[in-house]
């Protein structure tokens, strides 16, 4: 089975959270490009993974838009 785009989304956003604007325009493509089932799962997900990561918190603004 492939990898679904919600899956690809998250590991390319873990693979780039060292760069706050790395992770900002990931986040902005994956806006573009997920279902809007996949975004909610996704925001979710984001919710969790900021909390360990303080430098990536200004990215929370785009996800509560």
């Amino acid at each position: 089975m492939s990898k679904s785009m919600l899956d690809h989304t998250k590991s390319v956003l873990k693979k780039v959270s060292f760069n706050a604007d790395l992770f900002s325009k990931e986040l902005e493509k994956a806006f573009k490009v997920l279902l809007p089932y996949e975004l909610e799962e996704l925001k979710a997900w984001l919710l969790k993974f900021i909390q360990e990561k303080p430098e990536l918190q200004h990215c929370i603004i785009k996800i509560k838009n």
